[in-house]
């Protein structure tokens, strides 16, 4: 159970920080708003770190963690890409789904096959991702644009990386140093690519920057529920309900921006809510 209720909390936390991340690209592009995303959290962990204390981990840890976040990171910048130039209705739930199903299929290998309500749940979950990923336009033809799939493929084997290298990263009981490490290696991939090139650190407009530090704090809150959920229970758990954070933000979207939802996007809320109920049986 508190598996379920931490991957629901990374959800809680990832999707709102999608959704202040998303105003703070508004504000001052979309590179930029990562860049000091990343930032924010490194020294947000620090200040933690000096709080809590904990002990420095092996250097396989560490590795494993930057790495991750360097995937993650380089993820994130193939989906904005692939959303800049092909249909933005596929990008997203095509990413979002295949980062959800690497973890199962690693958890299955693993930890073994789940009880039968949880595989269902899965099923509900996968399909609340696909569904509450889509734009008015929605995904009439898959098929038709394979060339608009290279990216997302691409942009959810690397969100489906993070999610596994992290959880072996952490399955020692380790959390802050993990997460400290996927945010300098994020960090250094995101600053190499601005530099090489030549896209500028400044931030113009100085209101972006509220947005900016809740992002960064929102993103260690989902990060901190998502190692939680893999500590306490199945890293397939975790990954599919820490995957639903995309229906946060549209939630988010359409509460506060009164943004439009579509039909396709409640059916995928109420099937998230179905997934929560059978993976908690």
């Amino acid at each position: 159970m508190l598996s379920i209720l931490f991957g629901l909390g990374a959800a809680l936390g990832w999707g709102a920080g999608d959704f202040t991340g998303g105003l703070a690209s508004r504000k001052t592009g979309a590179y930029r708003a990562v860049f000091y995303s990343e930032v924010v959290g490194v020294f947000l962990l620090f200040i933690i770190l000096g709080i809590f204390g904990e002990s420095f981990p092996n250097f396989r840890i560490v590795s494993l963690s930057m790495i991750a976040g360097a995937i993650g990171t380089f993820g994130l910048m193939l989906l904005y890409q692939a959303m800049t130039q092909g249909l933005m209705s596929i990008s997203a739930p095509v990413s979002s789904l295949l980062a959800a199903m690497m973890p199962v299929v690693v958890g299955m290998f693993s930890e073994g096959l789940p009880e039968a309500p949880t595989i269902l749940g899965f099923v509900f979950a996968l399909t609340a991702v696909w569904l509450v990923s889509q734009s008015d336009g929605g995904v009439k033809d898959v098929f038709s644009h394979l060339s608009d799939l290279k990216m997302p493929m691409l942009a959810g084997i690397c969100f489906g990386l993070y999610f596994i290298l992290m959880h072996e990263a952490t399955n020692t009981g380790t959390r802050i140093w993990p997460m400290l490490g996927s945010r300098t290696g994020g960090t250094i991939m995101i600053a190499a690519y601005m530099l090489i090139n030549r896209t500028s650190f400044k931030v113009e407009d100085t209101s972006a920057w509220t947005f900016l530090i809740l992002n960064g704090v929102f993103d260690i809150a989902g990060n901190t529920f998502f190692i939680l959920s893999g500590q306490s229970g199945r890293l397939d758990v975790a990954s599919v309900l820490s995957s639903l954070f995309s229906g946060v933000t549209v939630m988010l979207a359409w509460i506060f921006l009164k943004e439009h939802l579509t039909r396709n996007q409640w059916i995928g809320v109420g099937s998230a809510l179905a997934a929560i109920v059978l993976m908690t049986i």
